[in-house]
């Protein structure tokens, strides 16, 4: 087995961006909404997304700038209002959260030109698509500025809306297959997320139990 090895000092910036693209796979993407000072809403879709903690909840948003070093609309307009709403996208989704990816200009209501029907927002401005399966509700937690070209925006989720269909209320249990998400991967490629599998992790005793030690012993002392 061979490796091909790639020294990112040496390489482009879009090179880096092919290689990572093409090998951190799939990526959820988040259709946000926002809008800004006077109330003019915005839609677009961003694959640089996760959630990195439930305590806060916490999810993190990769924006890029454009070539001019000027804001996008989406990072523009948490700026101003501190909120945005983060919807899942799924299957169905997938045309209409492409066309909302084209770069129209700030005076250009890509839900309307998508043809997507909105609600209002319960605990933020920006508004909520009707058919999307989940919709979290976020406050700008932190911004970070990494390097000129690129925002890591930090949201702390207030409240989620998940389909009725997908969630039992009483378990928290989520329907991930009915959910039918999509994920980003390299180029212009999609997956989907049907073909599902299950492993449950061991605990340290039931790995004992199997014949197979501990590859190492606790410190003394180690909680």
């Amino acid at each position: 087995m061979t490796f091909t090895h790639f020294d990112f000092a040496a390489l482009t910036e879009r090179q880096r961006y092919k290689i990572l693209i093409g090998t951190v796979v799939p990526r959820p993407i988040a259709f946000v909404t926002t809008v800004n000072g006077a109330g003019q809403p915005n839609a677009g879709p961003f694959s640089f997304f996760n959630v990195l903690t439930h305590d806060p909840a916490i999810v993190a948003l990769g924006v890029e700038n454009y070539a001019d070093l000027r804001f996008k609309d989406t990072a523009r307009n948490i700026r101003e209002t501190e909120e945005f709403t983060v919807h899942i996208c799924d299957d169905a989704l997938v045309e209409q959260m492409e066309t909302c990816a084209i770069k129209f200009g700030p005076d250009v209501n890509e839900l309307e030109v998508a043809g997507l029907a909105t609600l209002p927002g319960q605990m933020v401005k920006s508004p909520r698509i009707a058919s999307a399966p989940v919709a979290l509700e976020c406050r700008r937690y932190m911004t970070l500025e990494v390097g000129r070209a690129r925002e890591i925006i930090l949201g702390q989720v207030l409240g989620v809306f998940i389909r009725s269909d997908l969630v039992d209320a009483e378990t928290h249990h989520v329907d991930q297959i009915g959910l039918d998400a999509v994920g980003r991967l390299g180029g212009h490629s999609y997956a989907r997320t049907r073909d599902q599998f299950e492993i449950k992790t061991l605990s340290l005793a039931q790995w004992q139990a199997l014949g197979r030690p501990a590859t190492r012993e606790p410190e003394a002392g180690a909680a």
